[in-house]
């Protein structure tokens, strides 16, 4: 193997690999070889491997453990496993009922190859600020499970990312599951994203899930990626839409508060005054959109 070649992607380093059977036996792995790396669907991780960007001497499957693949209607909430692969999720009956928004975010990640492997944790723990699963999540304030050598506990999704790349997680945790809250019969929800191309990860995405009570919204909740380091809850907004009846002018209003509340950067693939821009209209279309599914739901 030549050390110095950085770009042959067929090109793996060394490492051991580990197989456990359980949650309890991939944590002690994970406790007794400080950065070893997970695996669950490896679209992230592998490529990163296959470019040095991560040279991890343990990496520890995931797969084999059948509680992390597990979707379960739990009556108020949905359970799923961390390892669930997107694709289960977008075809799953349960979620598509029960969680549309979730569904709406999951479908718009990569291809049907990607979705095929990629699972549901791995968008999460990989902590892009265009994870679009993460968003939905976020939006419908989800519940992460996580299990270390202490023990288990939970986080809500909002305060699981700390920016691009970093989460709660310690070395040796791993993410089981999510809880995922179902909305009430009067929620309306819209996802909306917006990318280079059909495949390409999102350049600025949108979530919105609008509680009605007959024409006055009762509850709101306004996400967005890739305008700042984390998926973001946009407060000032939601705090604009509660207790009002929707008219032109407030859902104007809004989305210029929307605007105005990001902090977006330039990159490759659009600055920060193309999101600023876009957020707005993204803003007026997604409020729309869910405030007519609430009221239609009613």
């Amino acid at each position: 193997m030549n050390p110095i070649n950085k770009h042959n992607t067929h090109i793996v380093m060394p490492f051991e690999y580990h197989q456990p059977a359980t949650v309890r036996a991939a944590v002690e792995i994970l406790r007794k070889h400080p950065g070893a790396k997970p695996l669950a669907g490896g679209t992230d991780l592998v490529p990163k491997m296959k470019q040095r960007l991560l040279e991890p001497k343990h990496v520890v499957n995931l797969k084999k453990i059948p509680e992390l693949s597990v979707v379960e209607d739990r009556g108020d909430a949905v359970y799923i496993g961390a390892a669930v692969r997107l694709r289960e999720i977008e075809k799953s009956e349960t979620i598509r009922r029960r969680l549309p928004l979730l569904s709406s975010c999951v479908r718009s990640i990569g291809s049907v190859q990607i979705r095929n492997m990629g699972t549901l944790g791995g968008n999460v723990c990989n902590a892009s600020p265009a994870a679009d699963g993460a968003l939905g999540l976020v939006a419908l304030e989800a519940t992460v499970h996580i299990a270390g050598p202490g023990g288990e506990r939970q986080v809500e999704a909002k305060s699981f990312f700390e920016g691009p790349g970093l989460t709660v997680l310690g070395e040796d945790e791993l993410v089981t599951g999510f809880t995922v809250p179902v909305p009430t019969e009067d929620t309306g929800t819209c996802f909306i994203s917006v990318g280079r191309t059909a495949l390409d990860i999102s350049t600025i995405s949108i979530a919105v899930a609008l509680t009605m009570d007959g024409d006055r919204v009762k509850d709101a909740k306004v996400v967005l990626g890739s305008v700042a380091p984390t998926p973001i809850r946009l407060a000032d907004a939601e705090k604009q839409l509660k207790g009002k009846t929707l008219t032109e002018k407030l859902v104007e209003d809004t989305a210029m508060k929307v605007s105005e509340s990001i902090k977006p950067i330039t990159d490759i693939r659009g600055t920060a005054e193309y999101r600023r821009e876009a957020s707005r209209g993204m803003a007026v279309e997604a409020i729309t959109k869910a405030w007519r599914e609430g009221r239609t739901q009613r």
